[in-house]
């Protein structure tokens, strides 16, 4: 596992804040209990096992316990930009785009070991070195994250929590916003999609009313069909098959 500290925390002289320290222990295990979702499905198979023995350790990190994470410290690799997705479920969407930007670092949250299990096969499969995996509660990712150092944020079909006493659960809401808006350099982009009529509403109402971003939809179609860069997911194949039709929301960090 990449430990995070002295090589990531402080590297290319990022400024460490008061206000800008990740959590304490405290914090950090207060987060964990307010998590809410699965963590574990239908027991692995041999292979997937035998990858998250062998290959997780090397992609996974730990966040550093002082000061920033710099994102492309973890990659060892020349990248100019770090791409975050947070929520990657099954990793196709993840591992489409790694294939077609290798000159890219990726960073996946996940905490559902299927999902993880799943992606670490099409890591292997594609041969892909700039995908480093982030096993835990995104809030904690997060607040670790250094400002200005992510350049394009994916959170696709997201839990919609369509109960009103669960709203409070859902990802997409002003504090995580604040907190994108932060990590992200100026003219990043953030994608958002869904399939669930009310949170819709509702992404479009915490996004557009945040000072931060800039929605860039003109005319219907802007949202309603996938871009040609935007590789599909087997949720959006499980929507339509449903009869529910996604929308793809895509907006822009303003400049500060």
């Amino acid at each position: 596992m990449i430990q995070a500290g002295e090589q990531a925390g402080l590297a290319g002289g990022t400024e460490v804040l008061p206000h800008l320290i990740p959590p304490c222990a405290a914090e950090t295990a207060r987060h964990r209990e307010l998590f809410y979702g699965r963590r574990r499905g239908r027991p692995l198979r041999a292979g997937q096992r035998e990858r998250q023995t062998t290959l997780l350790p090397r992609l996974s990190f730990t966040l550093p316990e002082s000061g920033r994470l710099a994102p492309a410290s973890l990659l060892g690799l020349p990248s100019r930009e770090v791409w975050l997705e947070i929520g990657f479920g099954g990793g196709e969407h993840l591992a489409e785009q790694a294939e077609r930007h290798r000159e890219i670092g990726f960073i996946g949250c996940e905490v559902y070991e299927n999902g993880v299990a799943k992606l670490l096969g099409e890591v292997d499969r594609r041969n892909l070195a700039n995908v480093r995996i982030y096993g835990d509660d995104a809030r904690l990712l997060l607040a670790a994250l250094a400002p200005r150092s992510i350049s394009r944020v994916f959170i696709l079909f997201p839990d919609p929590w369509p109960k009103a006493r669960h709203h409070k659960r859902r990802l997409v809401a002003t504090p995580s916003l604040d907190r994108l808006a932060e990590i992200m350099v100026d003219g990043a982009e953030l994608r958002l999609a869904t399939d669930d009529p009310g949170y819709l509403a509702w992404m479009l109402e915490h996004t557009t009313n945040h000072p931060a971003f800039r929605w860039t939809a003109r005319r219907a179609a802007d949202w309603r069909e996938r871009p040609a860069d935007w590789p599909a997911t087997r949720y959006e194949e499980k929507a339509r098959k449903a009869g529910r039709a996604p929308s793809f929301l895509r907006f822009i960090r303003r400049p500060r």
